[in-house]
């Protein structure tokens, strides 16, 4: 009976980064295909909203492009999830910067942005995998329903409309991104 090698976050490190998108489940690579358009866009509107809050604001780092967060979660040490945006306070950064590796530990903010592809129970299990991780918040935009959906630490969920804004709360005070730039 052959025995499958169960990867590691190294190993995945080591695979490079390459033209496949890529995350670590229970020992396992799991491939994801390139993104859209819409994906793309709404994708970069976030970033940019986040980003020139950080900016002015200060606090941590915001996070595009796949980048890989070792969750160290009890049942799966070595899984790795790649948000489309992430938002790390400073306090969480070694040494308060980034390292050229996979952070360890979840973000604070892990944002996901639906494709028409993905799977509903494997976006669930993503933002499970966030928050168990320690994230403090997750959100989840959906541009073909032009919704997204706020899911905190306490457990807690909220489904905003096109005319609601997702808001950052006690983690980005202040932070207001009107869906309808977002998702229109």
């Amino acid at each position: 009976m052959a025995t499958k090698t169960r990867v590691t976050a190294q190993d995945l490190w080591r695979l490079g980064e390459g033209d496949t998108r890529r995350e670590l489940v229970n020992g396992e690579v799991i491939e994801m295909a390139p993104v859209g358009g819409i994906h793309g866009q709404v994708t970069g509107k976030i970033y940019r909203r986040l980003a020139a809050y950080v900016e002015q604001h200060g606090g941590g780092e915001v996070l595009v492009g796949d980048v890989g967060f070792v969750l160290r979660l009890p049942n799966d040490p070595e899984r790795v999830r790649a948000p489309d945006v992430a938002f790390v306070t400073s306090t969480r950064l070694p040494g308060g910067r980034l390292p050229e590796g996979f952070l360890h530990g979840a973000p604070d903010l892990a944002v996901e942005v639906l494709s028409p592809s993905d799977n509903p129970l494997e976006v669930q299990q993503k933002v499970r995998d966030y928050l168990e991780a320690g994230a403090r918040m997750v959100w989840v935009v959906a541009p073909q329903a032009k919704t997204a959906t706020v899911y905190r630490a306490d457990g807690s969920a909220q489904l905003l409309r096109e005319g609601d804004s997702l808001g950052g709360e006690d983690l980005l005070p202040g932070l207001m991104i009107p869906l309808a730039e977002v998702v229109q």
